[in-house]
């Protein structure tokens, strides 16, 4: 079987300035990174793939859509991205509204290379998390598919606390068959605990998934 080759992740910077497109495009690359530049924030959002890994160096400021705007863009696309915005002097309250709609960090100009560099690496290692947290959920999610109706109800009683002999009292149901449902829950989530089998299922719905109708 072909193993897919995970996708090393791109710096990308949007910025309606040419030499400032040029520099950040060259101090990426100087610590080994790729990189990608964009002219506009229209630009980036036509070649921007939600599938690929890495973080997004942003301009505050910019003709047409703003740097504020693209983020709101992102944000309704479901886009992970971690989000650095380059600011101004006077921009430190939209800077504020950035990071209130989920940006990673901001930086104001002037500012040191490395710290520019520093922020970048922590956005990497955080869209790494995200995205392997993201993998995780969908698994989970699969798994939890493949339970039937009453398996699904015997799940919810588990991560309230019932016992056995409650949940059996609750579904009419034998305690013997409570336990061959609860043995398949177990199997068919791939839990090895029920501690793992609970925090499994309060990870899905802290994040608005897999609730029983």
């Amino acid at each position: 079987m072909k193993v897919t080759k995970p996708q090393a992740p791109i710096v990308f910077i949007v910025d309606d300035d040419e030499a400032v497109r040029s520099s950040l495009r060259m101090l990426v690359k100087s610590v080994g990174l790729p990189a990608s530049v964009a002219r506009s924030a229209q630009e980036f959002l036509e070649l921007y793939d939600p599938a690929q890994p890495g973080c997004l160096v942003l301009d505050v400021r910019m003709p047409g859509m703003s740097g504020l705007e693209l983020q709101q863009q992102l944000n309704l696309r479901g886009a992970v991205i971690p989000v650095i915005f380059i600011t101004g002097h006077g921009d430190i309250p939209m800077a504020v509204e950035a990071m209130q709609h989920g940006a990673f960090d901001f930086l104001q100009k002037p500012f040191r290379d490395q710290d520019l560099v520093d922020r970048i690496q922590r956005a990497l290692e955080r869209d790494r998390i995200s995205r392997s947290e993201l993998a995780q959920r969908t698994h989970i999610l699969e798994r939890l598919g493949t339970l039937t109706p009453r398996e699904r109800e015997v799940l919810d009683l588990i991560v309230r606390g019932k016992a056995n002999k409650v949940m059996a009292a609750d579904l009419g149901l034998s305690q013997r068959t409570v336990e061959i449902h609860r043995a398949h829950v177990m199997q068919k989530m791939g839990a090895t605990s029920l501690a793992q089998l609970v925090r499994m299922t309060i990870d899905l719905r802290d994040h608005g998934s897999g609730r029983s109708s």
